[in-house]
């Protein structure tokens, strides 16, 4: 019965320590603690028919927006995908949920343009990892 017991309390503390934004766990001599983030696709819009000079506008207005973002630390990654095609690019989010990462998101003129829709869902990463 003890370790029936003791098992359940495992359980449920490593159960509850998912529903955190972080958690820390041991493998052999090594400590990791993961960050939960949210990983937002950019993908091709139902409004794409911009001319290029109103592209390139919108464009230049989605960079500002997504630098100001970076800024106040809530975006940490930004970037298009090489080839374009439906998926358009990805943004990684320090925010504690999707909504408040889809709320960020949907002030930037490129999504309220059409040009671009956003799909975002939680991701699991090492804390503190850089990207140089």
């Amino acid at each position: 019965m003890k370790t029936l017991l003791t098992i359940m309390a495992v359980l449920v503390f490593n159960i509850s320590g998912f529903s955190q934004r972080e958690f820390t766990y041991t493998q052999d001599d090594s400590v990791y603690t993961m960050k939960r983030y949210v990983f937002m696709l950019l993908n091709s819009g139902e409004k794409r028919s911009q001319d290029s000079i109103e592209a390139m506008k919108i464009q230049e207005l989605h960079l500002a927006h997504l630098d100001s973002m970076a800024t106040t630390g809530k975006l940490i990654v930004a970037g298009p995908f090489q080839d374009g095609g439906e998926h358009r690019g990805l943004l990684i989010f320090d925010v504690e949920t999707v909504e408040e990462a889809l709320e960020l998101e949907s002030k930037d003129p490129a999504v309220q343009s059409g040009r671009l829709k956003m799909e975002a869902f939680y991701c699991w990463g090492a804390k503190g990892t850089v990207i140089k």
